[in-house]
């Protein structure tokens, strides 16, 4: 057992997983006879063979009504070849078998409700599990055994032809080949030798070793029913059924999930996690155990505190295992893709909370908590190898990005604890302005709601070319106002070269000629080099000498081309935003440097992005802040395609500022968090996982917006200070390289006029007049 939880614990962690379910029993009938079966009956008269569709609806609707996620078919095998009446029934319904029935419910249920179908229906052949594959995200057959015994006369199969170990193996065999997430096991105490067991365990990993598509092995212990023929048979111990999962998690190794059921296992259940598993199966907070009825589920909130109190993190999981959600294209139908982007997080569990980013909405507590030991042994070691000053791996981050219950707390108090040793409590801010000075783009970036081009023209908005001179003016506006910066970025324009960047900066510097420009993204700075016909070093010298301060480090999205070539394959590559970046700062330039989460990307992509980030700024330094930005799914066109997940979840978003100021320690001391997509109570909550800085007023914030955020346009500076006072924190307003402002500078931001109404000019072919722009300002 020792040896069992330690390799569990390679692969989960503490985490122990379950489903929350329904239960669906289509059909009571069987053509087998098992000796231990409560759950098939013959037809009785004046009953219904099968559920009716409005049966179905009824318990599929009061579990989702419960907030299960699970709607469990389950059945017997193939009564129609058995019993005339079932044949009957079938054909006034409409279908011409069990299974053809099956599909036919398992599709009513995805249509008028929100749970995910897993169907248990017995021995199968290609084109029933086919058939299935459409309707479901998982199905499941238990092998039981192989002891030749079981079937023998006398054996508890005896004259049932569905429990044939080689039928039944085939067909698990062919769900491995139709590529569907699978479900098996062995029941124990039938009779079979330990022995046995091993060879019925080693058969199902075989067939996995072959086809990777059984998700997760049952050890399900017999449980003497009355009324059966094996009513006064004994039940395995404790001990048979703690060895027989301890067996089967050194046989499947870590990756494995080994499941146990917890109804069966009696008081105490809580001890199986000893022995290796990490997963407690379906449970239902609204139906039975239909097979074992003699069996109730625990309550929920027992299944947590049993889980709790033998060192494991419950946490909630769909009929598919994460790995069989992650990778949609091989594992699910594609008419099922949508709906499950849309369920899962970043790790492919269940989005728990309804919390979308740059909503105006409360968000979900999350409990943080005091320092405490982490529980989940990847999350204390990554904690401790940081800690010393080890330098971080990917698995190191991934662990952190993971981290589930009082978890969670652990890694954001020892972000929090490190910002306090490096930075103090001071939250700082800037008071800038952006100006996005076109939202035309030739590049069909899929995230992106800003953009508008022949294929965006249903986004919302027209197209808008800014005027230089209306670039002069709101920089004078923002310099009246306060703001020690302007932010300019826009779309990649067709017609903008090199010189257009130019004349925009001359714009911005007629309008104050003290301002600092932070402006230009690493794709518009390759942009406007390869239109001039030179290397992006001399443009970015170019820029410096006409006065550029810094550049965002935004276009980063995630620094890895596998994801880059989905979400953004006309950008630029990872390595050439990394390169424009390096160059930048070889030019004296300093950058940002962002990161944008929550599409479609997983936790290994976050971590690699982090550990580029961090070994840019090792190599030159020039990194000022490191900015999480969560990806706003509203209006993006990727999540309206049902391409993409709906942005991160609340722990996610405040677990990657948390795992930023961990990772990028002692490199990138300023963590800073997006008001515009986090909101107030987002802030509140990432001000105690390790940020210290909100970024910038903004004055006139439109990308976020346009992805539908709806926190504002402006924080003005009464506005950032309220919040990092309310959060027991002292504001600080610096400038753009994190410098004190002059006190000329602070009195203006706090007396400053309403903002004039914005001119957003139509498209037109520029002309490049700065000199007249400049005499005019």
């Amino acid at each position: 057992m020792a040896r069992a939880a330690a390799v569990r614990d390679e692969g989960f962690g503490a985490l122990v997983t379950y489903s929350r379910k329904v239960f669906i029993p289509l059909t009571r009938l069987c053509r087998d006879v098992c000796s231990y079966c409560t759950f098939a009956r013959p037809p009785r008269p004046g009953e219904n063979c099968y559920l009716t569709p409005d049966e179905v609806l009824a318990i599929a609707r009061a579990g989702e009504a419960a907030g299960c996620r699970e709607a469990l078919f389950t059945l017997g095998d193939k009564p129609e070849l058995r019993y005339r009446a079932a044949r009957e029934e079938l054909a006034r319904l409409g279908h011409a078998s069990t299974i053809d029935y099956l599909a036919a419910m398992c599709r009513l249920v995805l249509a008028e409700t929100g749970l995910f179908p897993h169907a248990n229906p017995g021995v199968m052949t290609a084109a029933d599990i086919a058939a299935l594959r459409d309707v479901t995200i998982s199905q499941g057959l238990m092998l039981e055994g192989t002891a030749e015994s079981l079937t023998a006369r006398g054996g508890p199969h005896f004259g049932s032809p569905d429990k044939m170990p080689a039928a039944r193996l085939e067909t698990i065999r062919l769900a491995g080949e139709a590529r569907v997430p699978f479900t098996s096991g062995i029941l124990i105490g039938l009779g079979e030798s330990r022995a046995e067991r091993i060879d019925a365990l080693l058969a199902l990993r075989g067939l996995h070793r072959q086809h990777g598509h059984i998700q997760e092995i049952i050890v399900q212990n017999f449980r003497a029913k009355a009324d059966t023929r094996m009513a006064f048979a004994q039940e395995p111990d404790r001990d048979e059924l703690l060895w027989t999962i301890a067996v089967a998690r050194l046989a499947f190794g870590a990756e494995m999930t080994i499941q146990a059921p917890p109804n069966l296992a009696g008081s105490g259940f809580g001890a199986l996690i000893a022995a290796g598993i990490n997963d407690w199966g379906g449970v239902s907070p609204v139906t039975p155990d239909h097979v074992n009825p003699e069996a109730p589920w625990p309550a929920l909130t027992r299944l947590h505190d049993e889980t709790q109190a033998h060192g494991g993190i419950l946490a909630e999981r769909l009929a598919a295992h994460p790995p069989y959600l992650l990778d949609l294209d091989r594992w699910q139908a594609p008419g099922l893709h949508g709906r499950l982007r849309e369920a899962i997080d970043t790790h492919g569990l269940p989005r728990v909370d309804g919390w979308r980013v740059g909503a105006a909405m409360p968000v979900p507590a999350l409990h943080l908590t005091s320092a405490r030991q982490p529980r989940d042994p990847r999350v204390a070691g990554a904690l401790t190898a940081l800690s010393r000053g080890e330098p971080p791996q990917e698995a190191t981050v991934t662990a952190l990005l993971g981290a589930r219950g009082e978890d969670v707390s652990a890694v954001c108090a020892a972000a929090d604890r490190l910002r306090a040793a490096t930075v103090g409590d001071a939250v700082s801010f800037a008071v800038n302005r952006n100006i996005n000075y076109t939202n035309i783009c030739f590049h069909k970036c899929a995230f992106c709601a800003f953009s508008k081009g022949k294929t965006a023209a249903e986004l919302r908005g027209p197209a808008y070319d800014l005027d230089l001179a209306e670039v002069t003016r709101r920089t004078a506006e923002a310099w009246a106002r306060g703001a020690t910066e302007v932010c300019m970025q826009g779309g990649i324009h067709p017609r903008y070269t090199g010189q257009t960047y130019l004349d925009l900066l001359a714009a911005a510097k007629a309008g104050a000629p003290s301002i600092h420009v932070h402006a230009f993204s690493p794709l518009e700075v390759r942009h406007g080099a390869v239109s001039l016909g030179i290397g992006v070093p001399a443009f970015l010298s170019m820029l410096r000498d006409a006065g550029l301060g810094s550049l965002p480090g935004t276009a980063a999205e995630i620094l890895c081309d596998d994801v880059r070539d989905s979400l953004c394959p006309e950008k630029l590559t990872a390595g050439e935003w990394l390169d424009t970046i390096e160059a930048a700062h070889q030019a004296g330039l300093r950058t940002t440097a962002t990161i944008m989460y929550g599409h479609i990307e997983r936790a290994e992509h976050q971590a690699r992005h982090l550990l580029a980030i961090r070994a840019l700024q090792a190599r030159t330094g020039g990194f000022t802040e490191f900015v999480p930005l969560p990806f706003v799914a509203m209006e993006a066109p990727i999540y309206l395609k049902g391409r993409a997940r709906p942005g991160p979840t609340f722990r996610e978003a405040v677990l990657m500022h948390a795992v930023a100021r961990l990772v990028l320690h002692p490199l990138i001391p300023n963590i800073q968090a997006s008001w515009v997509k986090m909101g107030e109570a987002g802030v509140r909550a990432v001000l105690a996982a390790g940020v210290n800085d909100l970024g910038g007023t903004l004055m006139d914030e439109s990308i976020s917006r346009a992805a539908g955020a709806a926190h504002g346009q402006e924080w003005p500076p009464y506005v950032m200070e309220r919040v990092i006072r309310a959060a027991g924190r002292t504001p600080r307003q610096r400038d753009t390289l994190y410098r004190a402002v002059p006190a000329e500078r602070m009195g203006a931001g706090r007396n400053a006029a309403p903002l004039a109404a914005a001119e957003q000019m139509p498209p037109r072919r520029r002309q490049h007049r700065v000199l007249e722009v400049i005499e005019r300002a």
